[in-house]
């Protein structure tokens, strides 16, 4: 179980800005993630969402500011690097290697911070396959965790969506962060789905791990999340609790038309 002190800042943005042409898909955001915490990411298609977690992990660069991991700066680091420091991260689109088999693709987390580099993997002492041995339990443990365990010889691109979904948390899980990125986890899920992954979810989270999460599904946001940040046209709008969050006239109006409650 990984520790967590809910107090302690653990990621922090500072007046990040991201430019693509003459649009401002970030502009002078201010963005912290407390350690321990689930933190929901919101907003309309197109508000900076996904850009800021692109930001964090490496992926695009922002024009000013700076990103913050544990008190070092991480700003323009690359993703391999960012992912050693302990950031793992979803994606909006699933990218798993779907030739592989499930298991092999939560092992492909392991690897940036395994210690079997280039001669070990030539020669193979015995250390090599010691730790082979343990990525392969550490895997097998994590696709029971996460109810997969069944499937671990299946071809990833065989899953149904909604385990392809898992398996993709599973991989981040593997890497042992200590700050979980999730992007959009219920899309294309039906009711059902949704519920399990939120289950699933809460799960991961009473083991320790802080998780930034961009939802559309405002009744999993609600649920799951103990803090909530709004972004439109690439700007903080609004933040605090959720219960202030369904409430706020700027939010309801920038992005969701109704009040919402937690359903």
């Amino acid at each position: 179980m990984l520790e967590s002190g809910r107090s302690m800042s653990l990621l922090k943005a500072k007046q990040i800005t991201v430019r693509f042409g003459g649009v401002h898909a970030l502009k002078n955001l201010e963005l912290d993630v407390n350690a321990g915490v689930i933190h929901g990411l919101i907003g309309p298609n197109g508000s900076g969402k996904t850009t800021f977690i692109n930001v964090v992990t490496g992926f695009n660069r922002p024009a000013s500011g700076s990103i913050a991991f544990l008190g070092h700066d991480i700003t323009g680091l690359k993703p391999d690097q960012v992912t050693r420091l302990g950031i793992a991260r979803t994606f909006q689109n699933i990218r798993l290697f779907k030739t592989m088999t499930v298991l092999e693709n939560v092992t492909v987390g392991h690897h940036c911070r395994g210690t079997s580099g280039l001669l070990k993997s030539t020669f193979r002492p015995p250390s090599f396959y010691a730790e082979e041995k343990e990525v392969r339990k550490e895997g097998e443990e994590l696709l029971e965790f996460l109810g997969l365990w069944k499937r671990r010889e299946d071809l990833a691109g065989d899953l149904p969506y909604g385990q392809q979904r898992l398996l993709e948390l599973a991989r981040a899980l593997a890497s042992k962060p200590r700050l979980l990125l999730i992007d959009e986890p219920a899309a294309g899920m039906n009711e059902q789905e949704t519920k399990w992954l939120i289950e699933i979810l809460l799960r991961i989270h009473q083991q320790g791990y802080t998780m930034l999460i961009i939802e559309h599904d405002m009744k999993l946001i609600m649920n799951l999340s103990q803090y909530i940040t709004v972004l439109d046209f690439g700007e903080k709008v609004a933040e605090g609790l959720p219960q202030e969050i369904q409430h706020n006239p700027r939010v309801i109006q920038a992005y969701l038309g109704t009040e919402m409650g937690p359903g």
